[in-house]
């Protein structure tokens, strides 16, 4: 019975830990211009939302369920130096 409630915990906390990773895609894609077309969050720059609807229609904005780090003034890319 401790054996089993044991397993039973590690694999609701490694599910939880796995449900709390940060969102590093910091730019969505709407394509169809707001008129019900769809929506690609996967971007992580602005450059490649931009080229993914380049010919297509639509519009970049920013992720709203973000949360990665934050970007830096001066960082091109929202990557943090070393």
């Amino acid at each position: 019975m401790r054996k089993t409630a044991l397993l039973l915990g590690l694999l609701l906390g490694a599910s939880f830990a796995a449900s709390a990773k940060a969102d590093p895609y910091r730019w969505c894609a709407d394509y169809g211009g707001g008129r019900g077309g769809g929506t690609n969050c996967y971007f992580v720059t602005l450059q490649q939302c931009q080229a993914a609807i380049s010919g297509n229609g639509g519009f970049c904005r920013q992720n709203g369920f973000y949360t990665g780090p934050e970007r830096r003034r001066g960082d091109r890319y929202g990557m943090q130096r070393w």
